[in-house]
């Protein structure tokens, strides 16, 4: 018979058990598009799906074409969108921003190079990093196309939005505008181009050809 001091059966298990296999359910399309045993990218096999805290990543990414990618966390995994130009700071400026696979949050912490030939074949480097503040809940903002969030990083600060594109897709995927708001953060568009005034890597000071050197030599 089970004491007053003995823990109830699992409801705390059945429901890390439940997050866990969602997590795995969202990343199941994500793992399916790579080799592990060939790319260094890791397979969130460890997600940790408790006090995450909204991390959020912007990979500057040397692949066929360059492009950064921005990652904000939710439910235990990376929410990902490509965006072509990097983002902007300045208010109104319009990148686009097409939705792909939700990536593990170990993804955080990944930077080298992706073997040629492999999925997304090329060099990632760490731009930004830090914490995402959504306005309101997000996932109700992701379903209804409109996300407002605040960046604290270690190079973008601010507000911004995520506008989904109605009836625009690059295929399977979602086209999304990424868009600075007005705020203390905001530049002119005559004021220097972050993306130039700030181009190494926030995690480790390097350029993106010297990240490559090095997972070369």
């Amino acid at each position: 018979m089970p004491t007053r001091s003995d823990p109830k059966p699992s409801r705390v298990n059945k429901r890390t058990t439940s997050a866990a296999n969602a997590v795995d359910e969202q990343l199941a399309r994500y793992r399916s598009m790579r080799d592990f045993d060939i790319t260094a990218e890791p397979s969130g096999k460890t997600s940790s799906i408790k006090n995450t805290k909204y991390p959020f990543v912007i990979q500057k990414h040397a692949a066929r074409r360059l492009h950064y990618d921005f990652r904000l966390e939710l439910d235990g995994v990376m929410k990902s969108w490509a965006v072509t130009r990097g983002p902007s700071l300045v208010p109104g400026e319009k990148r686009l921003a097409v939705q792909v696979e939700d990536h593990p949050i170990e993804y955080n912490k990944f930077e080298g190079t992706i073997q040629q030939g492999e999925y997304g074949g090329g060099t990632v480097m760490i731009w930004d990093r830090g914490r995402w503040f959504p306005e309101g809940d997000p996932r109700r903002g992701l379903e209804k196309g409109r996300l407002t969030f605040t960046l604290a990083g270690d190079k973008l600060h601010g507000e911004l939005h995520l506008v989904r594109m109605h009836g625009r897709r690059n295929g399977s995927k979602e086209n999304w505008l990424l868009i600075k708001a007005h705020d203390e953060w905001a530049r002119g568009a005559d004021d220097p181009d972050i993306l130039e005034e700030m181009p190494l890597s926030a995690a480790s000071g390097r350029s993106i050809e010297a990240i490559e050197v090095s997972v070369k030599s």
